[in-house]
């Protein structure tokens, strides 16, 4: 704020397309879309990791575990691997880029030094995992109550999310029934996991997969053509200071807004007067 205070900054009237400035200086009537950049800013996101935080040392409490890894930056991928989650997650931890496949993660920090140099952006996937769920968490019973559209609106308001799936859903939107819907065996066990841990909104004791499709990022070196809205003339974006590439960053978001949904979730079937109480029946339940 001292570097500020006594400075007078003009006024911001070039929207970024992809950006919340053009959207909401029309919504709020504004001619300074700096307004609308700094409160739509994903800096934001520091307190809701925070709660998230807290979260995540609740639902360990129950031995409930969250952990991400990312699949893809750009068009580069990780090859298609049967691994184990946790396998996955602890060697993403290792990754500078979030990936647990060293050899696309190669490719993925080149890539991302490519696109700085031509001054763009890059977006990517992250599959988010929360393992030691028990069945029962959500329910089917109110439509606002269902876990999955919880889940959905926590974590499409992380500012760069932009497509979410639970479990291999748009593949198994391309396939027949008999092949995508989860056989049970003695035990109520499965041997798949095509939900994704959610059916009919409720945890089903499975791990829950999520996979959240990251946009580039809308500020750019380079200039994308837009319009002055003070002068109405054709011109092109002003660079603001921004990252090439925030997916690794953004899973931190994915996950703690996971945690916060999943804690609320928790305490929503278990409730309690104190953390012994809760994790006594949280104990009692899995013993059924």
């Amino acid at each position: 704020y001292e570097n500020w205070c006594d400075r007078e900054v003009p006024p911001w009237t070039r929207p970024r397309p992809g950006h919340a400035d053009l959207p909401g200086a029309l919504k709020y009537g504004l001619s300074d879309m700096r307004l609308v950049a700094e409160r739509a800013s994903a800096r934001e996101t520091a307190a809701r990791v925070a709660a998230g935080a807290v979260a995540r040392q609740l639902l360990q409490q129950v031995d409930i575990t969250i952990g991400s890894y990312v699949t893809a930056i750009g068009p580069i991928a990780m090859a298609p691997t049967e691994e184990p989650h946790g396998v996955l997650i602890e060697r993403a931890r290792q990754s500078n880029v979030g990936c647990p496949d060293p050899a696309a993660a190669e490719r993925m920090r080149h890539l991302i030094d490519e696109t700085r140099l031509a001054g763009d952006s890059l977006g990517g996937i992250v599959v988010v995992v929360a393992q030691g769920l028990m069945p029962g968490l959500g329910t089917h019973v109110q439509w606002d109550r269902r876990l999955d559209g919880r889940l959905a609106q926590a974590l499409f308001s992380v500012q760069s999310v932009k497509g979410m799936e639970i479990g291999p859903a748009f593949e198994n939107a391309r396939a027949l029934g008999t092949s995508v819907h989860d056989a049970l065996y003695a035990g109520a066990t499965r041997r798949t996991n095509r939900a994704g841990g959610l059916e009919g909104g409720i945890t089903n004791g499975e791990p829950l997969v999520i996979r959240l499709a990251h946009k580039p990022i809308p500020t750019t070196v380079a200039s994308i053509p837009t319009i002055d809205l003070q002068s109405g003339e054709q011109t092109g974006t002003q660079y603001q200071r921004s990252d090439v590439c925030a997916v690794l960053a953004a899973s931190v978001v994915d996950e703690a807004m996971t945690a916060i949904v999943l804690a609320d979730a928790l305490l929503e079937r278990y409730g309690g007067d104190s953390l012994e109480v809760l994790k006594r029946r949280v104990r009692d339940d899995r013993q059924r």
